[in-house]
C-alpha cells in the first residue's frame, strides 16, 4: 500500500496542508514542534482510528475549531481509493470513501500502517494500558471489525461500572442486585471475543518478534509474548494474574471450544470477584484489566531488561507487526513510519533497523536532525517548518535547505 497524497484541514497545528509523498522512503525534516509527528498521526489515525500520542480526539482538533479534516488518496496496485475521516472534537467521527460515506470502523480495510516512535518504549516499560493499546491497534488493522467489538465493549464496561458504583453507594448486595446478569451476559460475550484475539495475536507475533529482536540486538535472546489475564485469577493491575497458557494451552484458530472455555472461565472469575467488584465500586475482571507479559532472558523485560533491549523489544514488536500485515493483507505491505525513531538509537541500531525497513513499499521517516537518518532511507526529503511544507524537489539547484524551509 502506498499513500500518495495527504491532505489536512484544521489537524494539530495545520489549518490546511497537502503531502505528496513517493513509493519508497520519504524523510520530513525539521525541527521539534514544527508539525512532522502531526503528519505521520494523520496517516496512522486512518488505520487504527486512534493517536499514539493521547487517548481521546479532541486534541487533535486545531485549536478554535470543532473538526478536523484527515484525507488520504491511497494505492492498492493499481487501484485507487480515497478515503476521508471528519474528526469531531465532540461526538461521533464521519468517514468517506471515494467521495461516498461510510462507516469509520471501515477505514482500516483500506489503510494499514505501522508506526515505530519514542513513545513505543512505554509499550514494554510503562502500564499495562499502553500494551493493551498497542494490541488493541495491531487487532483493529488485522481485523477491522474488532473496532466495532472494541467499542462495544467499553460501552458495556462504562454501564456496568457505573450499576457497580450505584449499588455501593446505596448499600445493595450482590444477591439483590440482578440486573447485573444482564450486564455480565453482555461483558462476557464481547470480553471472551477480544481475550481469544489477543490470544492468538500473540502467538502469531512471536515468531515475528524472535527474528526481529536477532536482527536488532545481535543476540539470541528470544523474547516471549504471554498475556496474563484476569479471568484466570488475580489481578494484572496490580501485579498479580495467570497467564494463559500457564496450567493450559491458549486457544488457537481452529480451536472451535475455545470462544465457549473462555466465556466459562469468565463467567466464573465474574461470580467469584462479585463482592470485591461491590466493595469497590469496579468491574475487577476482563480484558480491560489484562497485561501482555514481555520477557527476555526467562525475566520480564519491564524491570528487569537494560535500556538498549528495552528498545530493541520494542522495535522488534512493531516489526513483527509489520511482517504479520504484509503476510496477511491484499492491499500488499503496510506503510512503515518511522517517527523520531533514529535520534534514540545507536549508530549499529540505526544501520540495522534501517535495512531492515528499506525493503517496503513506502516508508515514512521524521527527524529533527538529517544527519541521524542512515542513508539507505535517505532519498524524497520534505522540511517542515512552523507548519508549512515544502518538498525538496521543488527547489532551485541554488537554493540552500533555509530557502526550502520556506
Amino acid at each position: 500500500m502506498i499513500v500518495e497524497h495527504l491532505s489536512l484541514v484544521d489537524f494539530r497545528n495545520y489549518a490546511t496542508a497537502e503531502l505528496a509523498l513517493n513509493p519508497g522512503p520519504n524523510v520530513l525534516v525539521g525541527r521539534n514542534g514544527q508539525g512532522k509527528t502531526n503528519l505521520a498521526e494523520a496517516i496512522v489515525f486512518l488505520a487504527t482510528l486512534g493517536s499514539h500520542r493521547v487517548s481521546s480526539d479532541a486534541p487533535m482538533v486545531r485549536d478554535g475549531h470543532e473538526a478536523a479534516i484527515v484525507r488520504a488518496r491511497l494505492a492498492h496496485g493499481q487501484r485507487k481509493v480515497l478515503i476521508e475521516v471528519q474528526i469531531n472534537r465532540q461526538g461521533s467521527n464521519k468517514a468517506r470513501v471515494n467521495g461516498a460515506p461510510g462507516r469509520t470502523a471501515d477505514l482500516p480495510r483500506y489503510a494499514h500502517v505501522v508506526l515505530f516512535a519514542p513513545e513505543d518504549l512505554q509499550i514494554v516499560r510503562g502500564d499495562p494500558s499502553a500494551r493493551r493499546r498497542f494490541a488493541d491497534q495491531l487487532l483493529i488493522q488485522r481485523t477491522p471489525r474488532m473496532s466495532a467489538v472494541l467499542g462495544d465493549y467499553d460501552r458495556v464496561l462504562r454501564q456496568r461500572t457505573a450499576l457497580l458504583k450505584s449499588a455501593r453507594a446505596r448499600g445493595i448486595r450482590a444477591d439483590a442486585l440482578t440486573t447485573l446478569d444482564v450486564w455480565d451476559d453482555k461483558l462476557i460475550a464481547l470480553g471472551s471475543e477480544i481475550i481469544d484475539a489477543r490470544t492468538r495475536l500473540a502467538a502469531d507475533l512471536q515468531p515475528g518478534v524472535a527474528d526481529a529482536y536477532a536482527a536488532i540486538a545481535g543476540a539470541d535472546h528470544d523474547p516471549r509474548l504471554q498475556w496474563a489475564q484476569s479471568i484466570r485469577g488475580g489481578d494484572p493491575e496490580e501485579g498479580s494474574a495467570q497467564a494463559a497458557g500457564d496450567g493450559a494451552d491458549p486457544p488457537g484458530p481452529g480451536d472451535a471450544a475455545a470462544p465457549e472455555r473462555t466465556a466459562d472461565l469468565f463467567r466464573a472469575a465474574l461470580v467469584a470477584r462479585r463482592a470485591a467488584e461491590l466493595e469497590r465500586g469496579l468491574t475487577l475482571v476482563g480484558p480491560h484489566r489484562d497485561d501482555l507479559v514481555l520477557r527476555v532472558r526467562d525475566l520480564p523485560v519491564k524491570g528487569y531488561a537494560s535500556h538498549g533491549e528495552s528498545w530493541s523489544v520494542a522495535l522488534a514488536l512493531r516489526l513483527a507487526s509489520a511482517e504479520l500485515l504484509r503476510h496477511e493483507s491484499p492491499a500488499g505491505d503496510p506503510v512503515l513510519i518511522l517517527d523520531d525513531v533514529f535520534a534514540e538509537l545507536d549508530a549499529d541500531r540505526r544501520r540495522r533497523l534501517a535495512d531492515l525497513t528499506a525493503g517496503y513499499e513506502q516508508v515514512v521517516v521524521t527527524a529533527a536532525v538529517e544527519e541521524d537518518i542512515p542513508e539507505v532511507l535517505h532519498r524524497h526529503v520534505v522540511r517542515i517548518h512552523a507548519g508549512t511544507i515544502s518538498d525538496e524537489r521543488a527547489a532551485t539547484a541554488d537554493e540552500g535547505p533555509e530557502a526550502a524551509d520556506g
